[in-house]
C-alpha cells in the first residue's frame, strides 16, 4: 500500500510504524508547505494524520477507507520541523472503525487531534503488497 501511495510519500512522509490498529508517519514541514502567516497550513497537517488514519484502519488486511474525520489544532506547525502522527484504535463494530490521531511537532507538544472513522470495502488484501498493476 505503501509502494502505491503517491499522495503521502510526494509530501515527504515516512511510515515509521504500523501494526494492527495503529501506525505511525512522519513528515517534514517545508517552505512549500507554508501558509501566508508563515506557518503551516492545516492542509497539510490533516494529509498527514489521514494518511496516518488509512495505514491504521488498513492495518488488519482488509480495504478500508475514511468515511468521516474530523480535526482541531491546537498550535502550528513550523519551518523546518518535522511532525510525528499516531493512530490507534478505539472501537470497532462491523464495517465501521473509530481512530484516533495525535499529530506532535518537533518539540513534543500536541499541534492537532485527529478523529477518524473508517469503513471497510470487504476486500482482503495484505498491506504491505503491492498491487498487481493492470
Amino acid at each position: 500500500m505503501w509502494a502505491d501511495d503517491r499522495a503521502s510519500t510526494g509530501l515527504g512522509m515516512r511510515l515509521e510504524d504500523v501494526a494492527p490498529g495503529r501506525a505511525r508517519i512522519s513528515m517534514p514541514i517545508t517552505e512549500a508547505m507554508l501558509n501566508g502567516h508563515g506557518v503551516c497550513h492545516g492542509g497539510f497537517i490533516f494529509a498527514l494524520a489521514d494518511s496516518t488514519l488509512a495505514f491504521a484502519c488498513n492495518s488488519h488486511g482488509e480495504r478500508a477507507v475514511a468515511q468521516h474525520c474530523s480535526i482541531t489544532f491546537l498550535r502550528p506547525g513550523r519551518f523546518g520541523e518535522t511532525l510525528v502522527a499516531e493512530a490507534s484504535e478505539r472501537a470497532q463494530s462491523g464495517r465501521t472503525g473509530i481512530y484516533d490521531v495525535r499529530v506532535t511537532g518537533g518539540d513534543g507538544r500536541t499541534v492537532a487531534e485527529f478523529r477518524g472513522h473508517s469503513r471497510s470495502i470487504g476486500e482482503k488484501f495484505f498491506p504491505g503488497k503491492p498491487k498487481a498493476r493492470a
